[in-house]
């Protein structure tokens, strides 16, 4: 059976500022909605489902992002995730310029979870603390083929 990722879902705060947070870095908006009825509360799982949505693709066309802003039920605080945990991890993405990466994401207040580190010469990479606690990779490769 052919099988491809469709894309990750995620919930959020705050879905403009997630979406102004993930564009910088370079996704594209693909579309919005509002979502709601009998066909949503069957496929989520969740009675009187309704939710604000946004579809973000990256520049090369082969990862998508789909935010969700829940209207109703109400959405559940948790903590943020710590890197062990078990569950959704984070997102991982790869850049041209971590430097850059890193200064667009402190202008929308997100930070790395502790610095920036090298792995075997290959990349840089680090955590980012993203919009509504995301964990977001940022991966520089350094030697191109």
């Amino acid at each position: 059976m052919p099988i491809k990722l469709e894309n990750v879902g995620i919930a959020v705060r705050d879905l403009e500022a997630t979406i102004a947070f993930f564009t910088d870095l370079g996704l594209t908006v693909l579309g919005r909605d509002t979502v709601s009825g009998e066909w949503t509360d069957t496929a989520v799982g969740l009675d009187g489902n309704h939710a604000r949505i946004a579809m973000l693709q990256t520049p090369d066309g082969n990862g998508r992002l789909e935010l969700f802003e829940y209207i109703h039920p109400e959405a559940i605080e948790t903590e943020p995730t710590l890197p062990n945990e078990i569950g959704m991890h984070r997102v991982a993405f790869s850049v041209d310029d971590i430097d850059e990466a890193l200064e667009i994401a402190a202008r929308h207040g997100c930070h790395p979870l502790r610095g920036v580190a090298s792995y075997q010469d290959v990349y840089k990479l680090t955590y980012v603390r993203g919009p509504s606690g995301i964990i977001v990779m940022l991966a520089q490769e350094l030697q191109k083929d």
